[in-house]
């Protein structure tokens, strides 16, 4: 692509060296945890611990360079589960997750629409978005919420307990519900304060998969449909954005323990998806052979897409130069000043974590920050 003058200092979000969101947990923090499962402290007192590791978090985000921070995810048991079951009209019920992650998983929680999808106005997560901003001070506070296609995929269109029991009349009437679930939502963050909110969604990842798009078939569902009305609802609930509100979508290949869900690269749903969402960045897992290579990039329009070049699931850490080649394959189809740079996920996408230490986390994010300020500064 034709050569452009850029910078490292972007304005506003994505940030030239981004993060996903998620971190370990703190030994302090899963005890104070496991004491409250046993009913050995309250409420108040887990929230109090949380309070400060989040607050010792942000410092330490700060510290290794990064512009955005986020509380790590440190209340949430699961990325997802904890926003979606707060919602009206969800039910939670145990599963067997067996053979799940490569067999790293052997129990789960899934989820239903149940009857009427609604967002209350007192959803935790906005008191938590309050908390983290104000521990953000002068830098920005990104917070992360599951996309709406998680409640749409895992509550509707793969979940046995829907098909028996639909609480909508039409698959068009509860997807209608879960844009207007986002939009209010999306509006109730701004009005708390959020200038930078992230979609994440590991449900796109079964439309690029073979094996999962085999399963969807199954049901009697057609995956290149699938693709486009996940573009609509995802188009749709983030209609009426505000315009000094950033959003992006964390595209995820799934993440417990350093494992994974989907494989394939994106090239199933990169016209749909990438030429069409209005999102302002997609996050994007480039960090193995299993996620393809840059062509499906080619549909990007004026999005920003943040390249996961750097793994979290493994410590080993990634040699520079590699990473500063890979940023100029990726423009050989996508603009310079459009690409930016994060870790491929989050590092503890539940309270378990991926296999890999505190120190290596701060590597990894250190390394992100210093590949971009040589590629873009």
């Amino acid at each position: 692509m034709e050569e452009t003058t850029v910078t490292l200092d972007r304005k506003v979000p994505p940030f030239r060296a981004d993060q996903v969101g998620s971190f370990l947990r703190p030994q302090v923090l899963k005890e104070a945890k496991a004491k409250f499962n046993e009913g050995l402290i309250s409420k108040e007192e887990l929230r109090s611990v949380e309070d400060a590791e989040i607050i010792k978090l942000v410092e330490k985000q700060k510290k290794v360079g990064l512009t955005a921070v986020t509380d790590g995810e440190f209340r949430r048991t699961w990325w997802h589960l904890d926003y979606i079951e707060a919602l009206e009209g969800i039910e939670v019920f145990d599963l067997s997750a067996s053979g799940l992650f490569h067999g790293a998983m052997n129990k789960a929680k899934g989820y239903t629409v149940a009857g009427k999808l609604g967002f209350p106005s007192d959803h935790p997560f906005l008191e938590d978005f309050k908390f983290l901003k104000q521990a953000a001070g002068d830098h920005v506070a990104k917070f992360t919420i599951p996309g709406p296609n998680m409640i749409f995929y895992s509550g509707v269109i793969n979940s046995q307990k829907y098909a028996d029991h639909p609480s909508y009349a039409s698959l068009e009437e509860v997807a209608k519900d879960i844009v207007q679930v986002y939009r209010d939502a999306i509006a109730a963050f701004y009005q708390a304060g959020c200038r930078y909110l992230q979609l994440d969604d590991t449900s796109w990842g079964a439309l690029f998969s073979d094996e999962f798009r085999e399963k969807i078939k199954q049901k009697g569902f057609d995956p290149d449909e699938l693709v486009k009305t996940f573009a609509d609802i995802t188009i749709d609930a983030v209609a009426n954005k505000p315009a000094d509100m950033s959003i992006t979508i964390h595209i995820c290949r799934g993440n417990f323990k350093s494992s994974w869900l989907y494989d394939g690269g994106y090239e199933p749903i990169a016209k749909e998806l990438f030429s069409r969402v209005n999102v302002d960045g997609f996050f994007l897992e480039y960090d193995s052979d299993r996620a393809g290579d840059f062509k499906p990039l080619r549909h990007i329009q004026n999005q920003c897409v943040v390249l996961g070049l750097v793994t979290t699931k493994t410590g080993e850490l990634e040699n520079l130069e590699d990473i500063k080649r890979r940023v100029q394959e990726a423009a050989e189809y996508v603009r310079l000043d459009q690409l930016c740079l994060s870790p491929q996920c989050g590092f503890s996408s539940t309270e378990e974590g991926n296999t890999i230490t505190d120190q290596d986390q701060w590597n990894k994010l250190g390394l992100v920050v210093q590949a971009a300020k040589e590629i873009w500064g």
